[in-house]
């Protein structure tokens, strides 16, 4: 059984990744590590983890982790997954690895040196609709892929959120930008060459609160907004000659929408429906981490594709700030 650590007691671990570990059938949750200790021991309490640590440090020197998990503020996912591969633990971080994609190159060094795997934690493609949808794509259902569309947005005005904590690496780019990105290049398989944007920043928090993007993938373009400020909304669209295909909640299956895929004809008269209910897409995660740590042939995301989503998000940023395109 995988051996897994979590550094700090953040919401996404305690409500997704955590839940994820104690159901998975070949991991372990063994040990939970947070700044004030009574944190790390009531979490440990709850969900049954075999040790509490009062700093990263103690956790990532115990023998009894093979892993760590680390949901802390994006500004320290660099820092603390270097430590971790020092310690010679597996690392799965959470998104955004980095706020700049220079910064995830060291990592990589790092993680070939130590010989560990570390993964940005992208729960998406472990799910089974998106891999449905790369694989119409392939098989040609739609023809032709000609546009990509894509929304994701919430609601957060608390000014004590990481989110809009522009020091802790908050904003809409880093948290939720990276999805309609990360999903076009995994089910298409193709980079953006150029990107043109336009960002709008809070007045008091100075995050990016609202984006408008346009992605050139050379055979097809990509459009998608975002906000941290709007009614919350979740899709994505596949727009071919031959058809098209629709997801209702393509980020946060179950919460937004249903699992499911719509694949519809060229004429509009006839739609597949593809369901996947009872999918958690973190346990597919965590599970699949698991096995390709323990030496197995999976697919997980590597850091040499962080690499390449991440330099999409920066040259998202820079193209805010001028007119025309951005190169990639």
């Amino acid at each position: 059984m995988f051996r897994w650590g979590v550094l700090s007691t953040a919401k996404i671990g305690r409500e997704q990744l955590l839940p994820a570990m104690v159901d998975a059938e070949n991991g372990v949750l063994s040990a939970i590590a947070s700044r004030d200790l009574s944190k790390a021991k009531a979490l440990a309490e709850r969900f049954g983890a075999r040790q509490a640590f009062g700093s990263y440090e103690e956790l990532l020197a115990s023998k009894d982790v093979d892993g760590v998990y680390i949901p802390l503020p994006t500004s320290q996912h660099v820092e603390w997954t270097a430590k971790a591969i020092e310690a010679g633990k597996h690392v799965l971080v959470e998104k955004p690895l980095a706020l700049d994609a220079k910064d995830i190159q060291p990592l990589i060094k790092l993680r070939d040196a130590k010989k560990v795997l570390v993964c940005e934690a992208f729960m998406v493609i472990y799910h089974p609709q998106w891999i449905k949808v790369r694989d119409l794509i392939a098989s040609g259902a739609i023809g032709r892929l000609r546009h990509v569309q894509g929304a994701f947005s919430y609601y957060n005005v608390d000014p004590n959120n990481m989110r809009n904590k522009l020091d802790l690496g908050g904003g809409a780019l880093p948290d939720i930008g990276v999805y309609p990105t990360v999903s076009t290049r995994f089910s298409t398989g193709k980079e953006p060459l150029r990107v043109q944007a336009t960002i709008e920043r809070d007045k008091k928090f100075g995050t990016d609160i609202y984006s408008s993007i346009r992605a050139d993938f050379g055979d097809f373009e990509l459009s998608f907004y975002l906000s941290t400020q709007m009614a919350a909304r979740q899709v994505m669209v596949f727009h071919g000659e031959k058809g098209f295909i629709e997801l209702f909640s393509p980020f946060n299956a179950g919460l937004y929408d249903h699992h499911r895929v719509e694949l519809h004809n060229q004429n509009h008269t006839e739609a597949q429906v593809f369901r996947f209910p009872g999918t958690q897409q973190y346990r597919l995660e965590v599970e699949t981490f698991a096995r390709a740590a323990q030496g197995g042939k999976e697919r997980v995301f590597t850091l040499e594709e962080s690499v390449l989503n991440q330099k999409v998000i920066d040259a998202i940023f820079r193209a805010g700030g001028k007119d025309g395109w951005e190169a990639v």
